[in-house]
Parts: structure tokens; C-alpha cells; sequence
């Protein structure tokens, strides 16, 4: 299996403050425990390009990106919600991350690499249509999964997004949207109070409990996403990777452990590899601990690389 990293340095860039648990800080424990492990070495790595005006209005309206441009604070902070921020370099950070994406897009279709895991900040899955929120600028699964529609004709996308929190931007986006399939498991009741019981024919919900383990997160996984998943038969497999449902994140109250995102990054390239042709791309959502994500990520990376876990 060829493993494709990218990522960027603007995406250190982007920062909302030093008490701000969305920091520079997690792509560099990533970064760390992947070299550390010998896992990066091992990976295809490059960098992303900016995701041009054409490609984010493929799943934003043209105002939504011009309010954002005129928001860009010359120095400082400003403050778009209670949670999101922007810095002067927060939109060219968001830009690139979106473009990862693309770029990884682009390598499974062209055979470049069989999977992709996109190291990149700012996390997009909060980003609706019009509005940022939740960390998120642009949605950057979403750029990916439209791009892929629009370069390669995909007609059937697999979102499996397995952050603590729901990925609210992304339903937005593809609700009733019969060539996607959004897979979203989630603490409930959590942030971001919006879609959590939402009913589309296209939208898979999996509401975990407070103090959920791995034991309950796999039997939900199977339960709920497998049969949609079998019935859907995905050309590509797009993953919502978030890490923050770790028994030691802060922000919020599910028990995972990195033997639990081993687990379901082989769930995701089994289905990759049964209708995919194995195609399938990540990119990096949440995870707030920078020991558990770095732990956490590196599980997910090996499993990519067809390598056993290592508990």
C-alpha cells in the first residue's frame, strides 16, 4: 500500500490564541509521533496547494468566501463565534487545507497512492455552506468530495466522519444528496446542537452515550454504517478523521482509546478496497490532547500502511 502525507507549513500559521485548544501545536505532535514511530518515513509525503475560488464555490456561495476575505484582520484576532477566530493568515491556511484534499483526490484517482491522510488545520466538518463556525472556515471534506464529482465523475462518495462531534458543516452541504453518503458517529448530546437528529435518506447518524467505549463504538459502527455502507457500494471512501472521542481529550466525554482508530481506519479501507478500488482519503478533523492525538494519529497512519497495530 502506498500511503500519500500531506500537508503544509501555513497551516501553522493559523492560531486563535494561546489558550486555544485548535493549536499549531497539534500538527507538530502528529508530525513528532509519526517520525518518532519511523511512520512518516514511510509515507509519500508533499505539500498542498491553495484551493482556488472554483473549487471552494462547488460547495460555498461566492458571498460566503468574499465575507471571509473581508474579515482577514491585518494584525491580532478577531472573533467569528465564541469558538472561532481568525488570525492574518487564517484564510491561507484554511485554503491549504482544503486543497490537501484535493491533492489527495487527485493521487487516488491518478494511482499515485492507494490512501491519503491529510495533515492539516483548520478542521473543516463544522463548516456549513455559509457559515464558519466550530474552528472551521472551509469545509474541507466536502471541497474534496465535489472535486471529485467534478475532475473524475465520481457518482458515489463515502464520508465516514468519526470526530466526537457531529460534522454538522457537512450534512449542510450534502443533505438529500443521493450521490453522498454521509457516516457521522458522535457524543450525544454535544456541540453543535444542529442536525444531531436530522433525518435525511443520506445521512447515517450514530449517537454514542457519555463514557462510551470502544466496545460500543464498534458495535454502533457495524450496526449503523455497515449495511448503508454495503448498500451504497462507494466509488471513493472520504474520512472525517477526529480524535478527540479519546478517553484523555478535554473537550469532550467518550472513552476511545488508539486500539479503537486502528480499528475503524481498517473498517474504512475494507470498504475501500471491497468498492473503492481502494481509494480512500483522510483529513484531520479534531483531537485537543497532544499526547492522544499524536498516539492516535500514528495508529491511523500504520493502519494506512497495511502495518500491524501496535498497542
Amino acid at each position: 500500500m502506498i500511503t500519500a502525507y500531506i500537508t503544509h507549513p501555513r497551516c501553522l500559521d493559523h492560531h486563535m490564541g494561546p489558550e486555544h485548544p485548535e493549536s499549531p501545536l497539534r500538527l507538530e505532535a502528529i508530525r513528532a509521533r509519526l517520525s518518532l514511530a519511523g511512520l512518516l518515513q514511510q509515507t509519500m509525503q508533499s505539500e498542498a496547494k491553495p484551493a482556488s475560488d472554483e473549487q471552494l464555490e462547488r460547495v460555498h456561495p461566492r458571498r460566503h468566501i468574499q465575507s471571509l476575505i473581508k474579515c482577514v484582520p491585518e494584525h491580532g484576532l478577531i472573533s467569528l463565534d465564541g469558538d472561532t477566530l481568525m488570525n492574518p493568515a487564517s484564510l491561507d491556511a484554511a485554503r491549504v487545507a482544503a486543497g490537501a484534499v484535493i491533492r489527495g483526490v487527485d493521487q487516488v484517482y491518478r494511482r499515485q497512492a492507494d490512501n491519503v491522510f491529510c495533515a492539516v488545520r483548520p478542521p473543516g466538518h463544522h463548516a456549513e455552506a455559509s457559515e464558519a463556525m466550530g474552528f472551521c472556515f472551509f469545509n474541507n471534506v466536502a471541497v474534496g468530495a465535489a472535486h471529485a464529482r467534478a475532475q473524475y465523475g465520481a457518482s458515489r462518495i463515502a464520508i465516514l466522519d468519526f470526530d466526537v462531534h457531529q460534522g454538522n458543516g457537512t450534512v449542510d452541504i450534502f443533505k438529500d444528496d443521493p450521490g453522498v453518503l454521509v457516516c457521522s458517529s458522535y457524543q450525544y448530546p454535544l456541540y453543535p446542537w444542529r442536525y444531531l437528529k436530522a433525518e435525511f435518506t443520506n445521512v447515517i447518524n450514530t449517537p454514542l452515550p457519555a463514557g462510551s467505549d470502544g466496545a460500543v463504538f464498534r458495535e454502533a459502527i457495524e450496526r449503523d454504517w455497515r449495511p448503508a455502507l454495503e448498500a451504497f457500494r462507494p466509488e471513493l471512501v472520504l474520512v472525517s478523521a477526529g480524535f478527540d472521542g479519546h478517553r484523555d481529550d478535554p473537550l469532550a466525554e467518550l472513552c476511545l482509546t488508539e486500539a479503537d482508530y486502528d480499528w475503524v481506519t481498517r473498517f474504512a479501507l475494507e470498504i475501500a478496497a471491497r468498492f473503492a478500488d481502494n481509494r480512500l482519503v483522510s483529513v484531520l478533523e479534531g483531537g485537543y490532547d497532544l499526547e492522544s492525538l499524536g498516539r492516535s494519529a500514528g495508529a491511523h497512519v500504520r493502519a494506512l500502511l497495511g502495518l500491524p497495530f501496535e498497542g
